[in-house]
């Protein structure tokens, strides 16, 4: 029984481990787009 809840609180860890580390790929690659948005459209810097 020890084993089955370890080995499932183990797949669940991994789970959110993935989830979280796709959430702030996303969240860079939206940043960047946004950028550039506001470099093509306002002349913004891309550095502020």
């Amino acid at each position: 029984m020890l084993n089955l809840l370890g080995n499932i609180m183990v797949i669940l860890l991994m789970l959110l481990g993935g989830v979280i580390t796709v959430a702030m790929f996303v969240s860079i690659i939206v940043i960047i787009g946004w950028k550039i948005y506001r470099k093509c459209k306002y002349g913004y810097s891309l550095y502020y």
